[in-house]
């Protein structure tokens, strides 16, 4: 259901980015292209070299590389994305993304891309439970993003409670479901 369908990976910092890396790895054999994108501190969590691996493609880590990416990576890679997920999705991304920032190759990637966004939020349950992560999360769906709920259960803080990160099966289900019915994306 995936074959020839081009995916981004924004991947935000957070233990959760090791989910990412099993997200990535269930879409390539699925049949997709993807590309990662990661942020500066999602590289704290899990290494570029991880998802160059699992997808076979350089990882983006820049804004500026023109060298690969002469118009800019973050108008290349949208440009030719069928959808853009992020997982984890961090509260500072979706601050972020909820006020319309670009300070990094993925938020300016976000900013730029005209295909369906979906995000997958994990963070601590006392972030999570914050109204001012809840008016993000619902700005950023009122501006069309698509949001798979974190689930209840054990987090990295040693605490049990909401923010855990959907498990990317669940991720691939609402993916495959975003994308049925729409064209594949034309390669200029």
């Amino acid at each position: 259901m995936l074959e020839g369908r081009e995916i981004v990976i924004g991947v935000s910092g957070g233990i959760a980015a090791y989910k990412a890396a099993a997200l990535t790895s269930m879409l390539v054999q699925q049949g997709a292209g993807v590309t990662a994108v990661m942020t500066r501190n999602a590289r704290r969590f899990v290494g570029p070299a991880t998802f160059a691996a699992l997808t076979a493609r350089p990882v983006a880590l820049r804004s500026f590389e023109p060298a690969r990416y002469p118009l800019g990576a973050h108008i290349e890679l949208a440009a030719r994305a069928d959808l853009v997920v992020v997982a984890p999705a961090s509260a500072d991304l979706l601050a972020k993304v909820a006020s319309g920032a670009a300070d990094d190759l993925l938020t300016t990637l976000l900013l730029c891309a005209e295909c369906p966004l979906l995000f997958a939020p994990a963070m601590n349950s006392a972030m999570w439970a914050k109204p001012s992560v809840q008016r993000n999360v619902a700005q950023v769906a009122a501006d069309g993003g698509l949001i798979v709920q974190p689930g209840t259960g054990w987090l990295s803080c040693r605490q049990k409670g909401a923010g855990r990160m959907a498990e990317p099966g669940e991720i691939v289900d609402v993916i495959r479901d975003t994308l049925a019915g729409r064209p594949i994306r034309q390669q200029g």
